[in-house]
């Protein structure tokens, strides 16, 4: 099966068509509020309403309420919920849509820990203490060869340079935001086209 390509923290409808056009297999929503990357809901509800079924859209929640998150899962209509804080298990459970659950995973820490949730997918991220909903900073990719990544997001500053070698050990999907912007929240087309083109050549 082929790796998946998400583009995330996408907040224009350009981006998302180019992101499709391109090959891409998800973006991700931000509704995160402190995040540069978070759009409004009239926004998120416009981006699905051009893009339609084209591809699944991801919405990306940080410690929200239950009726904060259902209000976006009904407007948008999303395929997947995210969740990318401190939630427990309980606040994982219950939805009608696969959720992924994002582990903040400082150095050394064993990625053992990505069998320790029962969310549908997993996403890893590199830990910032004060950072959520994505960080940007670079996960060392060591420790990895030998997993089983099937439900499993590679996320972490991932950039057109070093997609290749996240998408050679076959996770589910490869998940980028920062490395394919102009500035938060603006993809650029140049770095987009080349992530994409470089992912699609390792899978």
């Amino acid at each position: 099966m082929n790796v998946r390509i998400k583009i995330c923290g996408v907040t224009r409808v350009e981006d998302a068509e180019l992101a499709i056009a391109l090959g891409a297999d998800m973006i991700g929503l931000n509704f995160y509020p402190p995040s540069p990357r978070s759009l409004t809901l009239d926004r998120a509800i416009e981006i699905r309403g051009e893009i339609g079924r084209r591809c699944q859209v991801i919405g990306v929640f940080v410690n929200a309420t239950r009726e904060y998150i259902g209000e976006r899962l009904s407007q948008v209509r999303l395929d997947l919920l995210q969740f990318h804080g401190d939630e427990d298990e309980e606040a994982l459970a219950g939805w009608p849509v696969k959720v992924i659950r994002a582990l903040r995973l400082r150095a050394g820490t064993p990625a053992e820990l990505i069998a320790r949730t029962t969310a549908d997918y997993i996403l890893l991220d590199t830990f910032h203490p004060e950072l959520f909903g994505g960080t940007g900073r670079t996960r060392p990719l060591a420790g990895l060869e030998d997993l089983d990544l099937g439900r499993v997001f590679i996320s972490g500053g991932l950039t057109p340079d070093n997609v290749a070698q996240a998408t050679a050990l076959k996770p589910f999907a490869v998940d980028v935001a920062s490395g394919v912007e102009a500035a938060p929240g603006i993809k650029d087309p140049s770095k987009l086209r080349s992530f994409i083109a470089n992912a699609k050549s390792a899978r």
